[in-house]
Order: structure tokens, then C-alpha cells, then sequence
């Protein structure tokens, strides 16, 4: 199931940002307090449940019934997150999920006059006492990282995503987190389902076109708000006698939302009859697997669409 893991400072609305992807998802909300009742309430004493409250480096220490606190707490996570989605908030998700496929990790910042304003109007404090608030805060939160996992909390490359809460709203926050988990979603689902298949995962960090067909393509996509791939997956479909590929088919984009794979057919009749015959063979190999062929007037008709829509905005703006 899918992890979001968020870090935040104080005073950046990193809290208001769970609440609300919560809010918006079937993932739960756990906090560190809702994590230490959840998975120590059983098996500590009204002593330990205080120092896992309050010392950061008492979670290395051991347990007469089970064991070290560190690896129960991250043996739980995990069986938990077998089961559903969650949002983590804090205490080091980022770091206990850094190798997991399904988690994305968010880190929630803010400039600090900007952090100092906010805890002045939360707490109705002077900005001399909002300052020490942050430094507080900041210190504690830094240390339980560090303490447990031997991390730094402020590490970028601990995240997938980084956001300014001075340079966006809570809202903007939510949509941006939502739409890189459903984009990060789309790719784990499609490593695999080709490594299932024993078919060749190509995705990529860049997208490099092969011609400019592709790219008018991706632009007519792009004008319908249709998500899309490029080359995602190989799919081989004949094999030589020592089990080396002699045939592959490629597909141009794959359409997450329709599941579906396009090819593109600008080319001639001879090539097109090659086409065929290799989704023929995607078909027999890969049941279930959808795959249509975009043909020359097809494509032309729907750029030519794309390039009178285009010509609309430019008079538009020349208005």
C-alpha cells in the first residue's frame, strides 16, 4: 500500500497539509503520540512510555518483551503498511521508508520571519518568544533523527519533494503532493508489471523523442489533460535458441488512466504490416495487455486539432 511521509518545520503548516491530505485520501493520519499509544501502550510501563515521549536515544535501548524499540516500532510500520495507505508524520518515517517502492517522502519548509509570524499569531507570543518556540522545536525534532537513524531531517536528498509554504497555500501543497503520488504510483505499477512480465522497464527521468511525430503527439495529449508515458516498456516477442531477444516491441506512450499503450503508424504500408504482426505477438504473449495502433489519418486529424486550437490562442492574444 502507498506511504506519504511528511517532515516538517514548526510554523511552516506542515500539520494543516497532513490533516488535509488526509482529509482528501483514505490514508490515516499517525502521529508520533498516536504511533508510541498504537504499538507501545501493551508492552511499557507508565516509566518507558514517558522516556519514548521524551528521550530520543531510549528507542536503541531494549525491551524485556520485545526487544529493541527501534526495530519494533520499524517491524510494526512495515506489517502496517502491508495493509493500507497511511500518512507518517514525523519521528523518522522518511528515513524507516527510504527503501520502500510505495512510499513518497515531503518535506514542508518556510522561511523563518515567515514561521516567526505564524507561531506569533498561533501562540500570542512576542517575536523574541516565537523565536525560541522555533529553535526549540527545531532543535528536537533534529535530534530524534539524528539520535535514532543517525540522519539530518533538513538532507534534500531524503525527499522527493520540498515545498515553501511561503510560496504556496495549503491547497497548492495537497495538489502537488497528490499529483506526484499518483505519478509515482503509475511508475512502481509499471515496474511491476514488467518485471511480472519478464518485459523490460524503460522508464525514464528524461524524455527524449525519436521524432517529431512523438512530440506533436505528446502535445495533443497534453491539450486534453491526458497523462501519459513515453517508451515505458519493451516487450519482447521472439527469442533466438540460446534465449537471447530477437524481437521487441516498444510501444510509443502508455495512458495510465485507460491503461492502454499507443503506437504511432506514420510511416508506409510495409511498415505498418510489421507493426501488426508484433502487437499480434504482444497480444498472444501478454494477455490483458492494451495496446492500439494510432494510424497517419488519425494522427493527423487530431494534430491538426491541436495546431487550429493553437492558432485560436495566439489571435486571442494578439487581441
Amino acid at each position: 500500500m502507498s506511504i506519504i511521509t511528511i517532515s516538517r518545520q514548526m510554523g511552516s503548516l506542515g500539520d494543516e497539509i497532513a490533516q488535509a491530505l488526509s482529509s482528501r485520501t483514505d490514508a490515516e493520519l499517525i502521529t508520533r503520540n498516536e504511533l508510541i499509544h498504537r504499538f507501545f501502550e501493551k508492552v511499557t510501563d507508565v516509566r518507558e512510555k514517558h522516556l519514548l515521549n521524551e528521550s530520543a536515544k531510549f528507542f536503541l535501548t531494549e525491551n524485556q518483551h520485545i526487544g529493541q524499540y527501534k526495530a519494533y516500532l520499524e517491524n510494526e510500520l512495515m506489517q502496517m503498511a502491508s495493509n493500507k495507505s497511511y500518512i507518517l508524520k514525523g519521528f523518522g518515517s522518511q528515513v524507516i521508508f527510504s527503501d520502500y517502492a510505495d512510499a513518497i517522502h515531503v518535506r514542508i519548509i518556510a522561511p523563518e520571519s515567515e514561521r516567526i509570524a505564524r507561531i506569533r499569531r498561533q501562540y500570542k507570543v512576542s517575536d523574541q518568544e516565537a523565536t525560541k518556540i522555533l529553535a526549540t522545536a527545531d532543535k528536537k525534532h533534529k535530534r530524534f533523527v539524528s539520535a535514532v537513524y543517525n540522519a539530518d531531517v533538513t538532507d534534500d536528498s531524503l525527499y522527493h519533494l520540498i515545498l515553501n509554504t511561503a510560496k504556496s497555500d495549503v491547497d497548492e501543497c495537497v495538489a502537488a503532493i497528490l499529483a506526484l503520488s499518483e505519478s509515482h504510483a503509475v511508475k512502481i505499477r509499471l515496474s511491476q508489471e514488467s518485471m511480472a512480465q519478464e518485459a523490460i522497464d524503460h522508464q525514464s527521468v528524461f524524455t527524449d523523442f525519436k521524432n517529431p511525430s512523438e512530440a506533436e503527439f505528446a502535445k495533443v495529449l497534453d491539450m486534453y489533460h491526458i497523462d501519459w508515458k513515453y517508451e515505458p516498456k519493451t516487450f519482447p516477442v521472439e527469442w533466438d535458441a540460446e534465449g537471447n531477444v530477437t524481437m521487441a516491441f516498444s510501444p510509443d506512450f502508455y495512458l495510465p488512466n485507460f491503461d492502454t499503450y499507443l503506437e504511432l503508424t506514420t510511416m508506409n504500408q510495409k511498415y505498418v504490416t510489421a507493426k501488426n504482426r508484433k502487437l499480434k505477438k504482444v497480444r498472444e504473449l501478454y494477455p490483458g495487455t492494451n495496446i492500439r495502433i494510432v494510424y497517419k489519418k488519425d494522427f493527423m486529424s487530431l494534430i491538426e486539432r491541436f495546431r487550429m486550437a493553437g492558432s485560436d490562442t495566439a489571435t486571442n492574444d494578439d487581441a
